[in-house]
């Protein structure tokens, strides 16, 4: 019998961790998922045609992102892509709630994708050394696509900010509109500890001083200042989220929903 239980222990070790990774890649995965989403509400719609086209392929770019991620939690479960994007409920998305705000005007869209694609950009870098091959190798291909995104925030931001008066209002809005959820991004705890500790995962905590420093300096060269305001009542990782997502998913999943065998035709 005593030979019997080192075994049975190393089995539940295994499937502890192999759960955490589940979870976590549908936590990375959603992110981007609702984000390519949000973004994609500006084909037909940015402020001009190359906007219209840059955003399509950010879009895109996330999107890719998020199916090898939720394929990847779905192979822990024998559940699919759409199994995961299509038929979850609200309260089983696990993503950050900065990137289910509505995407207001230009300049709000691009606050938050400044915002969001600045800490992205960091955790995929430290993600590529993974000790998860597969985590790795999505992630060493989505830094290239990221710091594009990250670029084309950047360049947008400057150009907003320190332009006419009526430019640099709304950026100022818009940054102001998205700062209260940037705590999130930050936000650690034991599931990700433990991965972190395994060398498969990143603890986000630890990207708070260099994204501090980076968006500051972004902030300040496009002539506006760091919003101090309260950070608001979290939860996206557990499943809590703000009033937007439900009507975000209603428009994603509606279609599928209606027509379960659509993917047949």
């Amino acid at each position: 019998m005593t030979g019997t239980r080192p075994a049975t222990a190393a089995g539940d070790v295994a499937r502890d961790v192999a759960g955490d990774v589940a979870a976590y890649a549908l936590r990375l995965g959603d992110d981007a998922l609702v984000l390519a989403q949000r973004l994609a509400g500006w084909v037909s719609r940015a402020p001009e045609l190359e906007e219209d086209v840059a955003l399509a392929n950010i879009a895109l770019d996330l999107l890719g992102q998020a199916r090898t991620l939720l394929t990847y939690a779905g192979s822990f479960h024998g559940l699919s892509e759409d199994d995961l994007a299509y038929f979850r409920d609200e309260r089983d998305f696990v993503n950050l709630h900065l990137v289910e705000l509505p995407n207001g005007d230009f300049a709000v869209t691009i606050a938050r994708q400044l915002l969001f694609s600045a800490y992205q950009l960091l955790l995929h870098e430290r993600l590529a050394g993974s000790a998860d091959e597969t985590l790795a190798g999505v992630a060493a291909k989505a830094v290239k696509e990221v710091a594009y995104h990250r670029d084309h925030a950047v360049r947008w931001a400057l150009r907003l900010g320190d332009g006419t008066a009526e430019s640099h209002a709304r950026m100022r809005t818009g940054v102001e509109r998205c700062w209260p959820y940037v705590g999130e991004l930050f936000e650690s705890d034991p599931l990700v500890r433990r991965l972190a500790a395994a060398g498969v995962a990143v603890d986000p905590a630890e990207l708070c001083p260099q994204w501090t420093a980076f968006v500051g300096g972004v902030l300040a060269e496009a002539t506006l200042a760091v919003p101090d305001l309260p950070a608001r009542i979290t939860g996206g990782r557990r499943g809590v989220h703000t009033e937007h997502l439900g009507y975000l998913l209603a428009e994603l999943q509606h279609l599928r929903r209606s027509h379960p065998e659509a993917a047949t035709w």
